[in-house]
């Protein structure tokens, strides 16, 4: 794998991070992570969060994606 491969590859994970952070920022703003299904809890100075129906949301937003993408 030459030095050009390598440069390419690492320009392309910065722009899917760039792309998945701004799409997590956005998502964030319009209240995805907040949602009833997520179970938060918090005594004295522990958190506990898990996104619950954030992440079958996301889930299934994604397999729908993935599937009109990937269909041949």
């Amino acid at each position: 794998m030459g030095l050009d491969a390598v440069g390419k590859m690492i320009l392309t994970l910065g722009l899917i991070l760039v792309l998945v952070g701004g799409s997590l920022v956005l998502l964030g703003k319009l209240g995805l992570g907040r949602l009833p299904g997520d179970i938060f809890m918090q005594r004295g100075n522990t958190t506990f969060y898990f996104p619950l129906a954030t992440s079958i949301i996301v889930s299934l937003v994604l397999t729908l994606i993935l599937n009109l993408i990937l269909r041949r």
